[in-house]
């Protein structure tokens, strides 16, 4: 491979918008091993990375490589380029980083490259989570404390719903571009929400969304119930799933815990029947599926596209059990520490359709937009 024994990296801390407010970090390496280098971030939040280039290979920028974990955080993901006499910028939007000096490193793969600079700029600061929704667990029967009914059409309630946005792969190399405030790609109409996929950016790729109620709200303990419809297609990737608030960047996953409620996979699902599988999971540090220990079910449904039904999590302390139209189908409950069970800690809602990447695999080339439709959403606690 050919690479510069130096080049430049830049950070430049910007808050969008904001007015005055500027800041710049220059990092330059000398004598690179590996094309490693460190940069530190002294915002957390989600940036776009830019990488000058020349060559034919395909990169990737790798966070925290001396990580104890000994995991492979890749913030970028794939970025080809073919350009052998003249640099080029490539870019990748929403790379989450947290506060501090992270390790880094350039993969050159598939080819040779030369690298010129690399460019860190803060999109959107990392919002804290003001309010927690905590539910009573005494007494015998649920009572509704939370909806969201989606009667209002037009954008998600923004008091609710943020964005998470970008294309950087978001740790499954997912290709497609999440948007934000976009009512193309996320809206609420005739009493539903309708997250929609598209193929409709000008490199022909495909556009989603990606909602979440970080820095609005998270939850503790209780029942959390949702009416949902998903799509048969192949490459489509639907979830509804609970992520901890103390997601900071991707060091942070899977101490903080997540947990899928609503996952399925279009290759999974018959086209003309809409009879397939849709499965159930928890991640957390000793038991998560890049382990390959993950604790999982799934369940073979009739009719599971194209047909909306009811998932339920009932939370407490001594564990997570969800029900699929009100039977039970799975159980997290191993509760020994904090490690076992970071869900004593609030989390965030998550609901996106990610098109191809991960276990999707390829996306039917016939497609154009499919849907993630939601009818309500609904938390409870005891009385």
């Amino acid at each position: 491979m050919l690479r510069k024994s130096s080049f430049l990296v830049v950070g430049l801390i910007a808050f969008m918008g904001a007015k005055g407010t500027c800041m710049e970090i220059n990092v330059i390496g000398t004598e690179l091993r590996d094309s490693a280098f460190d940069v530190e971030i002294p915002i957390a939040g989600r940036y776009r990375v830019e990488v000058s280039v020349k060559g034919d290979a395909i990169l990737n920028i790798e966070d925290y490589i001396h990580n104890a974990d000994e995991r492979n955080y890749d913030i970028t993901g794939a970025m080809p380029v073919d350009s052998v006499d003249a640099f080029v910028v490539l870019q990748k939007d929403g790379s989450p980083l947290d506060v501090g000096v992270h390790n880094m490193k350039i993969n050159i793969n598939d080819g040779d490259a030369i690298v010129e600079w690399i460019k860190f700029t803060l999109l959107k600061k990392h919002e804290l989570t003001p309010y927690v929704l905590k539910q009573n667990l005494e007494g015998d029967q649920w009572a509704l404390v939370w909806s969201d009914e989606f009667e209002e059409d037009g954008a998600p309630d923004p008091k609710i719903w943020a964005y998470d946005f970008g294309d950087w792969g978001w740790g499954n190399r997912e290709a497609h571009y999440y948007t934000e405030n976009r009512l193309e790609n996320a809206r609420c109409e005739n009493g539903r929400l309708i997250i929609e996929a598209r193929k409709d950016r000008a490199d022909g790729g495909w556009t989603s969304a990606r909602l979440t109620t970080r820095g609005r709200m998270s939850l503790l303990y209780g029942k959390i119930e949702f009416s949902a419809k998903v799509s048969a297609r192949d490459g489509c990737w639907a979830a509804i799933w609970l992520l901890g608030d103390a997601y900071r960047d991707e060091r942070s996953w899977p101490y903080c815990g997540e947990l899928d409620i609503l996952e399925n996979y279009g290759r999974e699902i018959d086209d003309e029947t809409g009879d397939g599988l849709t499965h159930f999971s928890c991640h957390t540090r000793p038991y998560y599926f890049k382990q390959g220990n993950h604790i999982h079910s799934k369940k073979y449904v009739k009719q599971l596209a194209g047909k909306f039904h009811t998932y339920a999590l009932e939370w407490t302390p001594e564990g997570m059990r969800i029900f699929f139209n009100g039977e039970h189908v799975f159980t997290y409950d191993k509760t020994a520490n904090a490690l076992e069970f970071p869900f004593d800690e609030p989390q965030n809602i998550i609901m996106n359709l990610a098109m191809g990447a991960g276990r999707s695999r390829e996306v039917d080339p016939s497609l154009t937009a499919e849907r993630l439709e939601v009818e309500y959403i609904r938390v409870y606690g005891r009385q």
